[in-house]
């Protein structure tokens, strides 16, 4: 279950709408939708489709929020991150592109 803040932030997020609480943001610039976690980039939708990135900060905050998106599972064990089930090094990663993405909901 996510909490509040993140259902807020992740809403936001997909509907292409500017947030700003306690330590999450969305920012809509150059093309595209970012979602923030300290002011650190943690997803975004572009042209290409929505990703995804811990920002070098692999901990259970980022976690949590990036849980919140449509189609993400991410998780540790033994230090090993993992998305969706796969070993994963927390770098910018497509979780859907646009050959399944309709631009036209968010731009």
């Amino acid at each position: 279950m996510s909490r509040k803040i993140t259902q807020e932030a992740v809403d936001a997020f997909y509907n292409n709408r500017r947030f700003n609480k306690s330590n999450m943001s969305v920012e809509i610039s150059d093309g595209q939708t970012l979602l923030k976690l300290h002011g650190n980039t943690i997803a975004g939708i572009n042209s290409q489709g929505t990703w995804i990135t811990d920002a070098g900060w692999p901990t259970r905050t980022t976690f949590e929020r990036l849980n919140g998106l449509d189609d993400v599972r991410v998780n540790t064990k033994k230090g090993q991150s993992y998305l969706n089930g796969q070993e994963w090094d927390g770098s910018k990663t497509y979780i859907e592109t646009t050959e399944n993405f309709d631009l036209s909901v968010a731009y």
